[in-house]
């Protein structure tokens, strides 16, 4: 499975804010569960995280192959939001870390 992680930041194409300002965590919740003890443990594939000072949202592309719906879901999120999706590039102390 590819380690790429593609990065959906809360600023739409248009570069206008994008409400409602908690989109990140809501998404990141419905995907997420609980395991024995009640702690809300988010999705491997998906989690919320800050990249260069903004939250973003991370989803690792290998979803796009092994769980083809939450992938989709995700994307489509982004596409009728219009919210800019890119691959993470970033190298050394500020790559982000392989999702556990």
């Amino acid at each position: 499975m590819s380690e790429e992680v593609q990065v959906m930041a809360g600023i739409p194409e248009n570069d206008e804010a994008f409400n409602p300002s908690a989109w990140i965590e809501n998404l990141a919740s419905i995907l997420a569960g609980f395991l024995a003890d009640p702690r809300l443990r988010y999705s491997q594939g998906i989690q919320p995280n800050v990249v260069d000072g903004e939250l973003c949202l991370l989803i690792a592309t290998w979803l796009e192959t092994s769980d083809r719906a939450t992938y989709d879901y995700v994307m489509e999120y982004a596409k009728a939001n219009q919210l800019r999706v890119q691959e993470d590039r970033r190298t050394g102390d500020r790559a982000i870390q392989k999702l556990a």
